[in-house]
């Protein structure tokens, strides 16, 4: 359950002794707001203190302090329902947050598509081998049952791209480097769009295609599995070159904005 959190506890007791007197007040009241969700002083779906408590501390009036929320709701760190008594709660995004930003960057910088898939394979091997290190037995068997419950028979329903993206963005967020996770989050979806363009309108995987790439995928695993992390290392970046001249044969001056419309 949802809670309000008190205010006293996770700033020190009482009002400030000194009003922030900055022509930038707003932006400073965000920023010790933004700082208790990056310590976990707020989390997931906590409310805000009211708004008496926060104006008292910080000496602000209520057309400031609504300014401090209102920046907070644009980084998405908050979510405001307007009407409602309960106030503002806290949303820790994800890497969605900045996917679109991201994307609409790549598209002004005439970026490339053979530009992300470069990175791709340069973001996910790396992402292999921790996840290999780790020895995480409880991730490869995730990953397997993805393999066998998500991407097995997408061929013929058309959805390859989608579920082998899904594969490839859990793959990196099981290695448990926040970095990595990130900029795979924000390359997902240029990436799954021009695959599903690449095989539908230029080269259309064959059932033999589908087979061998299902078998690269639980080769992945197996290597993962048997604690190598430079052979898993290995096979992948080969699997993602292979895929990368595959996917660009014909469209290898298509440009991300091309394929996000």
């Amino acid at each position: 359950m949802a809670r309000t959190t008190p205010l006293a506890p996770m700033i020190g007791a009482g009002p400030s002794t000194t009003a922030v007197r900055s022509p930038k007040t707003a932006e400073l009241v965000a920023g010790t707001l933004r700082r208790m969700v990056v310590d976990g002083k707020l989390n997931e779906g906590d409310f805000l203190p009211n708004e008496a408590e926060l104006m008292a501390h910080f000496g602000v009036s209520r057309p400031t302090l609504r300014e401090a929320v209102r920046v907070l709701e644009s980084e998405r760190l908050v979510e405001v329902r307007r009407g409602s008594r309960t106030g503002a709660r806290v949303r820790v995004p994800g890497p969605e947050i900045v996917a679109r930003p991201a994307g609409l960057l790549l598209e002004l910088s005439g970026a490339t598509i053979a530009d992300v898939m470069t990175a791709r394979s340069g973001i996910e091997p790396m992402a292999v081998r921790l996840l290999t290190e780790s020895g995480n037995a409880a991730a490869f068997d995730e990953l397997e049952q993805t393999l066998d419950e998500h991407v097995a028979h997408s061929w013929q329903s058309g959805r390859l791209a989608e579920t082998t993206g899904d594969f490839h963005r859990r793959m990196v967020e099981l290695s448990g480097n926040a970095t990595l996770t990130i900029m795979a989050g924000m390359l997902h979806e240029i990436t799954v769009r021009h695959t599903a363009f690449a095989m539908k309108e230029s080269n259309p995987p064959s059932k033999a295609d589908y087979e061998k790439l299902m078998r690269s995928y639980r080769r992945l695993v197996q290597l993962m599995r048997s604690g190598d992390g430079a052979a898993a290392e290995a096979h992948w970046r080969k699997h993602l070159d292979t895929a990368r001249a595959l996917l660009l044969q014909g469209l290898e001056t298509v440009k991300v904005r091309d394929v996000m419309g």
